[in-house]
């Protein structure tokens, strides 16, 4: 078994007009070791508007989160469970921290969400601090497993850097691999859930999982080209101004 991935992210139109680049970031990679069953990643990040150096904090927690990542692909064996997420976030803080130290600057300065799904053919682990949402089909059709987060008061949420991040952090497991899963920023949360009942929108979905599931390896690079055009697109931004991140995922 192996999953068919394709990520993308593109500036929002506010940042266009503000003369700003994109302040998402993503990763999304299937990885195949020796004596070990194929391993998907797939990890979020959207840097604060209010951050002075928000897109740079994104960029580095995806880094980090793959080095992480990396580091337990290495092992002789590894779970899938909290503890996985509590590390995988700490090693985000301390990259973070560690940048801002270098350049003189305050740990908030480089504030981002966190988005996360790790799944393997024996489960499927997800985590999130902040806003945007997570997607996924355990073999029970699409839910939404983790609520996006929102602060004390409107377009507000909470970030990896905040001192309480550890303890915002919500993880969950699942005993089987994800059939499918998608991961994005809150630029696109409005179109992808029903936010009244926290569910999945299923037809935003439904064209995206079904064209994964029947492409080919040598058609990813179309597939990635093709999001980044309907991310981008006129039909899109009149829903939203706002950077624009998701990444998706189907078993085959």
């Amino acid at each position: 078994m192996t999953w068919r991935v394709v990520a993308g992210s593109v500036v929002g139109t506010s940042h266009v007009a503000a003369g700003l680049g994109c302040q998402d970031s993503c990763w999304a990679q299937v990885d195949t070791t020796p004596g070990r069953s194929p391993i998907l990643s797939i990890f979020v990040a959207d840097g604060a508007g209010s951050a002075l150096r928000g897109g740079d904090g994104a960029e580095l927690a995806i880094k980090t989160a793959a080095e992480f990542m990396q580091k337990q692909l290495a092992l002789t064996e590894f779970g899938l469970g909290d503890d996985f997420a509590v590390e995988c976030v700490m090693d985000i803080r301390a990259a973070l921290f560690s940048e801002a130290d270098k350049a003189s600057l305050k740990a908030r300065d480089f504030a981002c969400t966190f988005l996360g799904i790790v799944s393997s053919e024996l489960g499927t682990l997800v985590m999130q601090i902040g806003d945007g949402g997570i997607v996924i089909d355990v073999g029970d059709g699409l839910e939404v497993p983790i609520a996006p987060m929102s602060g004390e008061y409107a377009n507000m949420t909470h970030f990896v850097t905040d001192e309480d991040a550890i303890d915002r952090l919500i993880s969950k497991v699942f005993n089987k691999p994800a059939v499918k899963a998608a991961a994005f920023s809150d630029g696109v949360q409005r179109l992808a859930i029903q936010l009244a009942t926290n569910t999945a929108h299923e037809p935003f979905f439904a064209p995206f999982f079904k064209v994964l599931s029947t492409a080919t390896a040598e058609q990813e690079d179309q597939l990635q080209q093709a999001l980044l055009r309907f991310l981008n697109s006129d039909a899109v931004n009149e829903r939203t101004d706002d950077d624009k991140t998701l990444a998706l995922a189907v078993l085959t």
